[in-house]
């Protein structure tokens, strides 16, 4: 094995939903903290990600934390909680509490566990005041017991600059490819790393920005309320992005 293997457990944020490429599949910031990483060290690493967008915590934990500490990886960035702070009933106290017993249990395994925050969408969402005060009390909540524990919390949800409409896909929930970028180099800073340079060339392909109108509620509101009133997921039936770790290149100069 690798001297460094990174795995990626989450939702849509991990899986990288917004970061679409020509070929239809998405990158996100996990795809490039890997390829980051490994340019920083100057050689390949490896790195799974076994994430699926529309995942609650419960299930991002009871059928994708087993797997990913079975692949014996140096590090394990852990993110969720983020769908479940927009369900009407949850408490701040079981989404943190979940979150550090499954660090516990990577440090167990002797595994370095890099605690990730998701964005903060309430400032462009519909109906975001909700959404803020939850996300603000489990930032702190997270913050709190990594510092304990001495684990690497990598802040999205703080980022001021990160809340500007234009890091947004027009469904104002996902990050965009420069979203995407920004949540990596963070995740990198977390690391002691820096970004390459490349990725300031990485452009918004769209925006959060302009009306709330009734195109942005019919196409993305109405649809997401269906799945909660169906109990569907836009993660149905889809697999882990990339359940066995591949190996990730440098980039070159």
């Amino acid at each position: 094995m690798h001297a460094t293997r990174l795995v990626a457990i989450g939702d849509s944020f991990t899986e990288g939903y917004g970061d679409d490429q020509p070929d239809g599949t998405v990158r996100g910031w996990a795809d490039l903290a890997a390829v980051g990483i490994a340019t920083a060290q100057g050689e390949p690493i490896e790195y799974a990600n076994l994430a699926v967008r529309g995942r609650l915590l419960a299930p991002i934990l009871d059928e994708q934390l087993d797997a990913a500490i079975a692949l014996r990886p140096s590090h394990l960035s852990i993110n969720g909680g983020g769908n479940d702070l927009l369900r009407p009933r949850v408490t701040i106290e079981w989404v943190s509490g979940r979150l550090e017993q499954a660090v516990h249990r990577i440090l167990d395994a002797g595994i370095t566990p890099v605690m990730v925050s998701g964005a903060n969408p309430s400032g462009v969402m519909a109906g975001g005041g909700l959404m803020g005060r939850r996300g603000d009390a489990l930032r702190d909540a997270v913050r709190a017991w990594s510092v304990d524990l001495d684990v690497p919390f990598v802040d999205n949800w703080t980022d001021a600059e990160l809340q500007h409409g234009r890091f947004w896909t027009d469904d104002r929930l996902h990050l965009n490819a420069t979203g995407h970028a920004r949540a990596a180099t963070t995740f990198l800073g977390a690391l002691g790393l820096e970004a390459p340079a490349a990725w300031r060339d990485l452009v918004p392909r769209t925006t959060a920005e302009g009306r709330r109108d009734a195109v942005y509620y019919r196409t993305h509101v109405m649809p997401w309320i269906g799945r909660r009133l169906t109990g569907r997921s836009s993660g149905d039936g889809r697999a882990p992005k990339l359940a066995a770790p591949v190996l990730v290149e440098p980039l070159r100069a």
